[in-house]
């Protein structure tokens, strides 16, 4: 395997997740990331991963980082809810996760913080993960890839696995045909500490909730705890992992919908304190649990996201440049399988690559048989998340009304544990 030289354009989950099942099998990997450094940008808080997640990240991290996953993820011991609610947080319907007091059973969902992640991740790929290399462009030839970065230096490897996100310069290079759609709604995401003077921002009701509250004229707010199971900084010290971890505070993530005609022009540049300004008048006729979040929000943690959705590609031509994650098949974030889709990807081009030695493969089989089984689960993955977004976008007058008005008052009498001071 060392003959083989796989250079990873992107040092985010995927990646990082791949690099690490590689460089166990013996292959040369380098991971090329354009941030100057590794916690320099925002880039999402936490995300629950679920049992397709977690099997690839027990198939390719080494057993301590692993475990070092588990110990910083939620608690698994209590149920978990998702509720879909009115802007007064009354609820429309609910979907109930069973809990799992031992921890053990990993198809139990965990929530992890993004950060805390990526950090136990660079783990051991200190010396392989090259900072401030921001990619330009490929060459392939029938034997490799040249990468091309902006600095003026260029790498050749046998295999470029394309990890770069969803403004990917390879994919806008190699698949010109599959620039993702916008949405017609944008975001802002932020983050807000979950304990304010002793006391809990989550009402006890929705401690173990993920909610999504449905406002008007197409508004809607996200909000869910991340709590570590284990503070990272104990974790860390005590499985000998030389990282710092970015995060040691149990928080609030919180996200906004909004159409993306009330946002303003470049919206993308907007700095955090007018990004919190837009977030507090977006919530203004909600909850005070909700108006609560943003106002005691983290502003260096407020960031803008544009909500796009992915095009499969109609001809996908087998080259020495693989795309993976974002790059590829990004999607909205309702349903909550990016970054587990992201990590399926590092699993299976893992077991793919891996075969070319076990069972007589060559690359190009590796490639192709990628690109095939990817291309089934992570589509089909990226249409539901579309669906379900345009499910949370209510327009019929009647159909909203029910929804939010009717239902939550008929349940208002069957659910008074629900009822939110």
């Amino acid at each position: 395997m060392s003959e083989i030289s796989v250079a990873i354009a992107g040092a985010g989950l995927s990646g990082l997740c791949l690099a690490h099942s590689l460089l166990r099998a013996g292959f040369d990997v380098q991971i090329y990331e354009r941030d100057p450094e590794p916690h320099i940008r925002r880039q999402g808080y936490r995300i629950s991963v679920d049992e397709h997640g977690i099997a690839a990240l027990q198939r390719c991290l080494p057993p301590h980082l692993f475990k070092l996953f588990l110990a910083t993820a939620s608690p698994t011991d209590k149920a978990s809810y998702f509720r879909v609610t009115n802007q007064e947080l009354g609820e429309v319907f609910r979907l109930t996760f069973k809990g799992d007091p031992s921890g053990a059973d990993l198809r139990t969902p965990r929530q992890v913080d993004r950060q805390t992640l990526r950090a136990i991740m660079l783990e051991g790929l200190q010396d392989r993960v090259h900072y401030g290399k921001e990619v330009l462009r490929a060459e392939t030839t029938s034997d490799g890839a040249t990468l091309h970065f902006s600095d003026g230096s260029c790498i050749r490897a046998s295999l470029v696995v394309g990890a770069d996100g969803v403004n990917s310069v390879l994919r806008k290079q190699l698949l010109p045909d599959c620039e993702p759609d916008d949405t017609s709604s944008w975001g802002i995401y932020g983050r807000s500490l979950l304990f304010h003077k002793g006391r809990s921002l989550v009402p006890r009701p929705l401690e173990t909730s993920g909610v999504f509250a449905i406002g008007p004229s197409g508004r809607g707010f996200f909000f869910t705890a991340m709590r570590f199971g284990e503070a990272p900084q104990t974790a860390f010290a005590r499985l000998g992992v030389n990282q710092a971890p970015p995060i040691n505070d149990d928080y609030v993530m919180w996200g906004i919908l909004l159409p993306k005609e009330q946002f303003p022009e470049h919206q993308e540049k907007l700095g955090a304190e007018a990004l919190q300004r837009l977030a507090q008048e977006a919530v203004r006729d909600f909850h005070p649990v909700v108006q609560r979040f943003v106002e005691r929000a983290d502003v260096d943690y407020t960031m803008p996201v544009r909500f796009r959705v992915a095009k499969k590609p109609d001809m996908w031509p087998v080259s020495r440049v693989v795309f993976m994650g974002d790059a590829v098949h990004v999607m909205p974030p309702t349903g909550a399988h990016g970054g587990n889709t992201a990590l399926r990807d590092a699993a299976l081009l893992a077991d793919k690559l891996e075969a070319i030695a076990i069972q007589g493969e060559t690359l190009e089989w590796a490639i192709l048989s990628y690109q095939e089984g990817m291309s089934k689960y992570a589509f089909r993955e990226v249409e539901a998340s579309k669906t379900m977004m345009k499910r949370f976008s209510i327009k019929n007058p009647l159909m909203s009304w029910v929804m939010l008005r009717a239902i939550p008052w008929m349940r208002s009498f069957t659910n008074k544990s629900l009822t939110i001071e």
